[in-house]
């Protein structure tokens, strides 16, 4: 009587423990991305069917204009409309003005900010051109369609200042380290030697896959 007594509260027990084990585990942890990267501590923002590609890049870096002019439409037809890319100035090129980067943030806000983008690394790596004053703004804005006498007030709202500073805390506390640095979905570092092609292919494109979108 005493032994199936026991016998019944060890059971029982045992069921307690693997159901807690259970609940404590939690849920199964999803499949990683195949490829080379880093796996950061952030929070991810990824979203079925899209994957949200941060670079961070310095106007006045070669191979930043590299990425630009290569990878980026390549990811682009590859991937098309199945990636969203968006760029954050990181100076890491010490002795360099700031106002190319502000320009930028500021082209963004008015909805013009790939045109700009595009605009300055042409500047900057084909036309030899290093120095923004306000004559070469003019022609830099009005090329990409945009009012300079608005895009003149924003710039001296300070406001593409911030976010500037903004964008350079977010690579500082991603621990970005060299330009171009690029981000998935908030929290998959590719940087490198493993920002090539192949890799940054392989890695967005097992991404998908797990969405049943690729």
């Amino acid at each position: 009587m005493r032994r199936e007594y026991a016998t019944g509260w060890l059971t029982i027990a045992l069921v307690c423990w693997m159901i807690g084990g259970a609940a404590w585990a939690g849920p199964a942890a999803q499949p990683k991305p195949a490829g080379k990267y880093e796996l950061l501590k952030e929070t991810s923002t990824h979203q079925a069917g899209k994957v949200k590609l941060t670079e961070f890049a310095d106007f006045y870096c070669p191979h930043c204009h590299a990425f630009e002019q290569a990878l980026v439409p390549f990811i682009e037809k590859e991937f098309s409309g199945k990636v969203e890319v968006n760029m954050i100035g990181f100076p890491v090129i010490g002795g360099k003005l700031p106002t190319a980067f502000e320009m930028y943030e500021q082209a963004r806000t008015m909805g013009k900010g790939v045109e700009m983008k595009n605009a300055l690394f042409r500047t900057i790596h084909k036309d030899r051109l290093h120095i923004f004053d306000k004559v070469i703004r003019e022609t830099l804005i009005r090329e990409v369609g945009l009012d300079p006498v608005a895009f003149e007030a924003g710039l001296a709202s300070g406001k593409p200042a911030e976010a500037v500073q903004a964008g350079r805390k977010l690579g500082e506390r991603v621990k970005v380290q060299s330009t171009p640095t690029v981000v998935l979905d908030g929290n998959i570092k590719v940087e490198g030697e493993n920002l090539s092609p192949e890799n940054l292919k392989t890695v967005i494109a097992s991404i998908l896959v797990k969405d049943g979108k690729r």
